[in-house]
């Protein structure tokens, strides 16, 4: 999985989540059934905002929804995944994006990517999928030729900038490429006057998505001797941040002025976890999990626990002073579990560690079968509006959306 916008599942409302989930899996799914099975790989969280955006504005009908079969990502569950043009568009671009990513690699020499036999399995394997983008592009009215074009442009660009360079030249390519995208989904929600205003949130999406990449990758790439647009051009860190800033804004306008069925996941991964996505690349995210109310400085940065991923508190929690009491209670044993081997253990944690099922939600532990939360859960994820800088008096952006129990009336 890669992308900017990866939420966690515990900021969203039950519905939301089915929601969001059966878009991901709808991708997936799409790749599979019309470019095989080694086609999975392209599947990514930024792709599936294509399809959220096509549903959004389209009216229901009783086939947008289909029960597909257990999958390991889902914990051997079945699930309603997403169907239709929205998740065949999205399939297209993600293998024509996915396609233009690998070129990138090849030509940086990045990695195994180094060695000629390897780039040259790269370059075949990325001009099939290119070849499979426009053949389910051109099915769904989207000519792919605008995403080739616009990637083809980087390199030239990338070789042209350098100190003094507007670092708005350099993603210009991919904001004309997630332009085009967004914009057809109002074609195919059968919206056209919704094109105008989501290729403005598109543009600036991908300008967002060009620029944390950058900030990101920074360090390593300075380790690597790679390029980096923030390092060619000489653009400062904060100024980096504020045309991310300057972005999300517009994105936020761009969405009010389209008219949607139901945007309420739309709203959530664009107006909240886009900024998230920001905060967390810039390292101004803190997790506000707390013990004896004081912020934990360990898991500020890593939204994870000091003492362990799923150990109690440090202490004895029964020690004397207040709220405990003087001597330990006597609980009744724990009736005896069927513990499995260390070997079975470790295979059955490596699938659970692979599938990320020790992220978000819950999971059987490996050994003992009991039920343990996700890493996630670790972490108090706030509140949702938190997202949308709350009360900026610039309109109600929790408007239609039912991830706010707040109340508030907040701006974005």
């Amino acid at each position: 999985m890669f992308g900017i916008v990866r939420p966690c599942t515990h900021r969203l409302s039950e519905g939301l989540r089915t929601e969001w989930m059966a878009h991901l899996c709808g991708l997936c799914l799409a790749l599979r059934s019309d470019h095989g099975q080694f086609a999975r790989v392209v599947t990514n969280y930024d792709g599936l905002i294509v399809s959220v955006l096509t549903e959004a504005q389209s009216e229901r009908t009783t086939g947008w929804r289909r029960t597909a079969g257990p999958c390991p990502l889902r914990a051997m569950r079945t699930a309603p995944v997403a169907r239709g043009e929205g998740a065949r568009l999205a399939a297209a671009v993600s293998l024509v994006l996915a396609s233009a990513k690998v070129r990138d690699h090849v030509a940086d020499g990045d990695g195994l990517l180094r060695r000629r036999p390897v780039a040259a399995a790269a370059r075949r394997v990325a001009a099939g999928w290119d070849r499979a983008g426009a053949r389910a592009g051109a099915r769904l009215g989207f000519d792919t030729a605008l995403l080739v074009d616009a990637v083809d442009r980087q390199t030239g660009i990338e070789l042209a900038a350098g100190p003094g360079t507007s670092l708005l030249t350099v993603t210009e390519p991919t904001e004309t490429a997630t332009a085009a995208a967004f914009a057809h989904t109002a074609v195919l929600a059968g919206k056209p006057r919704n094109a105008e205003p989501l290729a403005e949130a598109g543009r600036l999406f991908g300008r967002l998505a060009h620029l944390l990449d950058a900030v990101e990758d920074q360090a390593a790439d300075a380790a690597s001797g790679a390029w980096n647009p923030l390092t060619a051009t000489g653009t400062s860190r904060a100024e980096a941040r504020r045309l991310c800033d300057d972005a999300l804004r517009g994105v936020r306008l761009a969405l009010r002025d389209a008219e949607f069925t139901d945007a309420r996941l739309a709203h959530v991964l664009l107006a909240h976890e886009l900024r998230r996505s920001v905060d967390r690349a810039f390292g101004t995210e803190a997790c506000s999990h707390r013990a004896d109310g004081v912020l934990l400085d360990g898991a500020a940065a890593t939204g994870t626990r000091p003492d362990g991923s799923f150990g109690p508190p440090p202490g004895n929690p029964y020690a004397p002073g207040p709220g405990g009491p003087a001597s330990p209670p006597q609980l009744p044993p724990e009736p005896p579990r069927d513990r499995r081997g260390l070997v079975a253990g470790c295979l059955v944690w490596a699938g659970l560690a692979c599938t990320c099922q020790m992220c978000c939600g819950t999971f059987e532990d490996p050994w003992s079968h009991q039920r343990r939360e996700g890493l996630c859960s670790q972490c108090d994820c706030g509140d949702c509006c938190e997202a949308c800088d709350c009360c900026s008096n610039c309109g109600d952006c929790c408007d239609g959306c039912d991830c706010c129990d707040c109340g508030c009336d907040c701006g974005c």
